[in-house]
This record gives structure tokens, sequence and C-alpha cells, in this order.
């Protein structure tokens, strides 16, 4: 899962550049959804919702202090996601699952909101996106951890040029992805890898290899190489023998940012709008299942899908069921995948604690249409 990529932003759903040549295979060879969603248009609520399977007005990540006010973890911020929810590689334990987060997590920063006391048994990555440089006691560079450790800070130990764009956080990124995928083969131990990288989160970066490489600026640079890199992963689990025992799924955690377009946003398409918004910019995203042997190549899928629906269906396929003490929100989609049946479901648009709309079928209602008001705009 990757940081507000755009509907449009895939060769697959129509980019003209066609500079995604990788995850357009990966569609050619599963599924592409035309109708998948997050849970909220903002990077910590729907990764709490990914994670837990719920909502966010049920999961905590939600505000109730201002109208339809978006609830996220920046960097001083000292809540995170509650010990009372379950989460989904807490559940992949019971099922003999390693499991690791690369990248992102998002979901608190302080040592109780840690991943590994959530049911990740490795981590290297970021408690927050690489914002700043910051520089200054009251707001220091923010921390990358391997596990328990803190080894180093972005721009300090993990250089980012803003003035070119250029860091190889993402091959730092690939490498532990295929070295992880290379242990858990070697061992014949099942394995759920979270690969959460933000090369395409403002301030977007891309290495010193894809700079200068794409039509589309430095956010097409950081998107060659993300393709790039799921290429080889893909490749990666194809010559371990293991891509037959391996369900892989591509999607965002929000829409493109425009707000930081056109250099440093991608494109939502033909959607009106962007992140932070429910409007489908904001909140339909680009989704491919691949598993080859079981997924046909070549599938095109019209079922309404949701980040949420990965906590279900990655319970389905190890033959877990969902915790029956809680609402789950997700749905198991490995009849859509597999059977290619539509399941019918409504999705819901929250911001913050408000509903702003519903889509069921070919229809989708606003109860609210949402922009900043002057004093949000003046700040």
């Amino acid at each position: 899962i990757f940081s507000q990529m755009g509907w449009g932003d895939l060769g697959a759903f129509g980019e003209p550049s066609k500079e995604t040549p990788n995850l357009d295979q990966m569609a050619s060879e599963g599924m592409l959804f035309l109708d998948f969603y997050t849970a909220n248009p903002l990077c910590s609520p729907s990764r709490a919702a990914l994670l837990t399977g719920r909502l966010p007005v049920r999961n905590g990540f939600y505000t109730t202090n201002a109208h339809a006010r978006n609830a996220y973890t920046p960097q001083d911020i000292v809540g995170g996601i509650p010990d009372s929810e379950v989460l989904l590689p807490e559940l992949l334990k019971k099922a003999g699952y390693i499991n690791k987060i690369i990248g992102k997590w998002h979901l608190g920063h302080r040592p109780q909101f840690h991943p590994l006391k959530h049911g990740f048994d490795e981590w290297f990555g970021s408690p927050n996106c690489h914002f700043g440089p910051f520089d200054n006691r009251a707001l220091p560079n923010i921390p990358v951890y391997r596990d328990w450790e803190m080894i180093g800070r972005y721009y300090e130990d993990f250089k980012i040029d803003l003035k070119t764009g250029e860091a190889n956080l993402t091959q730092i990124y690939l490498q532990e992805a295929l070295d992880f995928i290379s242990k858990q083969q070697a061992s014949q131990q099942p394995f759920f890898l979270y690969w959460a990288i933000d090369a395409t989160h403002a301030p977007v970066y891309a290495s010193k290899h894809f700079l200068g490489t794409s039509q589309r600026g430095l956010y097409g640079d950081a998107v060659r190489e993300i393709d790039d890199s799921v290429g080889k992963i893909l490749n990666h689990l194809q010559q371990l023998g293991i891509s037959e025992n391996t369900f892989v799924f591509f999607t965002s955690d929000n829409g493109a940012a425009l707000i930081s377009a056109p250099q440093q946003g991608g494109s939502n398409g033909r959607f009106l709008c962007g992140k932070q918004t429910t409007f489908e910019g904001g909140m339909r995203e680009p989704a491919i299942a691949w598993w080859p042997g079981h997924i046909p190549a070549g599938q095109v899928s019209h079922q309404l899908g949701n980040v949420m629906d990965l906590f279900s269906t990655s319970l389905s396929l190890v033959g877990l069921q969902p915790p029956a003490d809680r609402q789950i929100d997700g749905i198991d989609l490995l009849p859509a995948i597999l059977q290619g049946r539509l399941i019918d479901r409504p999705i819901f648009y929250y911001r913050g604690n408000e509903m702003m709309a519903v889509r069921v079928g070919l229809y989708k209602a606003h109860y609210w249409t949402w922009s900043n008001s002057w004093e949000e705009y003046s700040k």
C-alpha cells in the first residue's frame, strides 16, 4: 500500500504516458478493481481501517472536536491505535505467520503503539512520513526504526535532497522486502509483508537512477521507481517458486494530493478532487489482486471493494474467522476474486466523525460536501 497514489496514476487505469509497465503487467496477470475505495481520505485512519477491518469511527481514528475533522498522527501527537483493537498480524500469528512492516506505520509514535506491540514481528521504517527537515529540539526529524531500535532520522542519517528530490529510501525498502521474503522461503515459514512505502507523499523522492526519467516530473520518477520495485518483488516470488502460494494486493491509502500538484502530486483520473475529500478523487484507489494459478489472468472487476476487505480476505485465505466480539466492516472478497461473483454491499465515505456520502451500486448520495473554511484556509 502506498501513500496517496491516485486512481489515474497507472497505465492500466488509462494514464497516457504508460510509465508503469510492471504494475500494468501485474494487472494483466491478475484482477484489476475499478471500484475500490479507502475507508478515509487521509493516511492514518485508512491504515487503521486496513489493519483492523473496521471503519475509523469504530477503531478510534476520528475526531469529534470539529465537524468532519480528519484524525491523523502527526509528529507530536500522543495517541495511537487502541489496545482494544485487534490487528490483522495479531490474528495471522495464530496461523503461524511471521509478520513484517516495511515503511510507514502511522498509527502512533509512543512505545505502547509500536508495531511490534500489535502483532508485527519485524519493522523497518518510520512511525510517520518523511516530513521535514525540522532540525530543532522542539520538532526533531522523524526517526527510522529497525524493530525496537531507532537507527537514525530522515534527512540526517537517511538523506533526502529537497532540491533535487534524490533519496535512496525506496531502494532500501525494496531490499528489506526481498531479504525478508528470501528468509521466510528458506525456512518454509508463511509470512505477511506489509510494504508501506511513501515515495509519492510530498516531499516526493526517487533514487538517482530514476530521477529525470519520467514525462510527469519528480512525482512520475517516484511512481516509476515504485513500479520497478513491485516488478522486482513479484519476480522474486516467481524465482523462489512461491508465487502460486502468495497472494499479493496493490492499493493506496488515499487519493492523490492535489494540494502538492503538479510537481509533487499525482492523478485521480476522471474523478473530482483528491486527498482529504470524500469526492471520488479522494477515496477511489488503484487496486490490483495477483495470485498466479488461482486468479485467472486479465480479469477486471466492478466489485465495490474497500481496504477494510483486505483484513477479512486475508483471514479467509488462512482459514481464520474474524473476531466475533466486534463489528467488522470489511468483507471477504475471495468470491469476487476467484469466482467473479459480485457481492452487494455499500461504501461509506467518512470524514472525521461525519458520514459524508454513501455509494450503493451505481449510485452515490452526498449528505455533506466539504471544503476548508476561510479560517482554516488562512492558516
